[in-house]
C-alpha cells in the first residue's frame, strides 16, 4: 500500500487553523506525532510536526480504514495542511478536524469576556475536533485522575497491543482497536496496559458495544441533556465524561465539561455558575460562555488555564 499526497490552502477556510493547538490541547488522544514528542509540553501551537493516525470508517465521509500522516506549515490564516494518505484525505481531515467550521463567527458568537479574549489570542486558530465516537468514548474514560501525556500513552498501547496494524509504504500504523477486539480482552491485560481500575470499565463498555447493547452513536441527535443520560449507560462513564463524547465526537458544540480546570475558572471567574449540582452548575456555566458555541469557549479555557493563563 502507498499513500496519496495533497494539500489543503487554509486560505480556503472560514477562520484561523493550528493544527498542533488543535491536537495537542487535550481534546483527542487518538493522534500521535511521528516524532514521539505528543503532549510533551504543556503549551503549544504553531508547530510544524507531522501526526498521524489510522481513521475507521466514517459514514458520509470514508467506507474504509484510512492511515492518515498531516503537517501544518506557515502560518495559522496563510499557511496550508499537507497529508500523505491511503485514500483522499481532504473529507477526512475536513471532518476529523473541523476544517469546515467558521470559527471567526463561532468566536465571534460567544461573550466579550476579558479572559476569553486572552485565550482566543494565546491560541488563535484552534478547533474542536470531531473524533469517532467509540474510541473518544475509551479514551476519556480512561481520562480520569490522569495527565493528558498518561491518557494518550494508554490509547497508543491499547492501539499497538489490540488493533489492526496497517502497512504503508514500509511503515507500520496502528488502528484504535474495535469494539470486539477490545471486548475479547481480560481486565488483566488491560491492567498491564496500566489502565488501572479503568480496566473493567474499557473492558465492560466495549462488551456492550460489541454485543450491540449500546452505542454511543445512539446519542446522536438526542436533545442535548437526553444524549448526556444516553451515554451515562456505559460502565465507568458520568457527566464528564458524557460532555467530552458529546463536544469532542457527537457535535454538540454547547456541552461544557466540568473538569478540574473549568471548575477553578468558575470559582475564581464565573462564581455566579456555581449551583452545586453537575447538570445546574453545567447549565449555569453554558449559558454565560454563550450557549451556542460555549464548548469551544470551554476548549480555549481549558487549554490556556491548564498552560498557566491567568
Amino acid at each position: 500500500m502507498e499513500f496519496e499526497t495533497g494539500t489543503i490552502p487554509l486560505s480556503d477556510l472560514d477562520g484561523a487553523f493550528d493544527l498542533q493547538a488543535t491536537l495537542e490541547s487535550g481534546q483527542s488522544y487518538l493522534w500521535d506525532r511521528a516524532d514521539g514528542r505528543m503532549y510533551e509540553t504543556m503549551s503549544v501551537h504553531g508547530g510544524d510536526a507531522w501526526y498521524e493516525t489510522v481513521v475507521p470508517p466514517i459514514p458520509g465521509v470514508s467506507e474504509e480504514s484510512v492511515a492518515v500522516r498531516v503537517r501544518q506549515t506557515g502560518d495559522e490564516r496563510a499557511g496550508r495542511l499537507e497529508w500523505e494518505a491511503t485514500a483522499d484525505a481532504v473529507p477526512i481531515l475536513t471532518h476529523l478536524l473541523r476544517l469546515d467550521d467558521d470559527l471567526d463567527a463561532i468566536l465571534d458568537a460567544t461573550p466579550d469576556d476579558p479572559l476569553l479574549d486572552r485565550a482566543y489570542d494565546a491560541y488563535e486558530g484552534m478547533r474542536l475536533v470531531r473524533d469517532p465516537a467509540f474510541p473518544c468514548l475509551i479514551s476519556f474514560i480512561c481520562s480520569a485522575q490522569m495527565r493528558v501525556s498518561r491518557i494518550h500513552g494508554m490509547q497508543m498501547r491499547l492501539a499497538r497491543e489490540y488493533g489492526e496494524s496497517v502497512a504503508v509504504d514500509g511503515e507500520t500504523f496502528h488502528a484504535f482497536p474495535t469494539p470486539e477486539r477490545l471486548a475479547a480482552r481480560t481486565e488483566a491485560e488491560l491492567r498491564d496496559l496500566s489502565l488501572g481500575y479503568r480496566a473493567p470499565y474499557v473492558q465492560r463498555t466495549a462488551e456492550m458495544v460489541a454485543d450491540g447493547e449500546a452505542h454511543p452513536d445512539e446519542a446522536a441527535g438526542l436533545p442535548y441533556e437526553e444524549a448526556r443520560e444516553s451515554l451515562r449507560r456505559f460502565v465507568g462513564v458520568g457527566d464528564k465524561v458524557s460532555d467530552c463524547v458529546l463536544l469532542f465526537s457527537l457535535g454538540y458544540l454547547e456541552a461544557v465539561p466540568l473538569d478540574t480546570w473549568i471548575r477553578s475558572a468558575i470559582e475564581e471567574h464565573y462564581p455566579d455558575c456555581e449551583k452545586g449540582s453537575y447538570a445546574d452548575t453545567s447549565r449555569a456555566i453554558r449559558d454565560r460562555l454563550g450557549g451556542t458555541y460555549a464548548g469551544y469557549a470551554q476548549t480555549y479555557l481549558f487549554y490556556y488555564l491548564r498552560a498557566g493563563g491567568e
